[in-house]
């Protein structure tokens, strides 16, 4: 079994709905109301699970909201909170080895960024509002 439908039998254990998937570009999209999670992308491409979720956007360099981003990452158990390239769209980004991923690990990371959004959900939200 290859790395794709390796993460394809996890989501599908965890009881997760798969929106959309691409064997073509080994990637998966992922959404749960329950849990935050909306078009969180899983892209299985060569040794690296990377899982991404856009957040919300930003309009200004927020300095005291970049660093109670850093703050919050201190927090966090899997993954962390970004900031595109061009520093206008706050991302979850986690990366995972897919040579030695299991079923505990991907659940553990996905969970993290749920309990993340649901913990600093109205903190996000009034940056978001600006």
């Amino acid at each position: 079994m290859n790395s794709f439908e390796k993460v394809k039998n996890y989501l599908l254990d965890m009881g997760h709905e798969i929106s959309h998937e691409s064997v073509e570009d080994n990637l998966f999209v992922l959404n749960n109301e329950n849990q935050g999670i909306c078009n969180l992308m899983l892209d299985c491409e060569g040794d690296v699970l990377v899982m991404e979720q856009h957040i919300f956007d930003i309009e200004e360099k927020d300095a005291a909201f970049l660093k109670r981003l850093l703050q919050i990452n201190r927090e966090l158990i899997h993954g962390a909170f970004v900031l595109d390239e061009e520093g206008r769209r706050v991302l979850f980004r986690d990366t995972l080895a897919l040579e030695n991923l299991d079923r505990n690990e991907l659940e553990s990371s996905i969970n993290a960024m749920a309990i993340a959004l649901v913990e600093h959900a109205e903190e996000f939200m009034d940056v978001a509002a600006k």
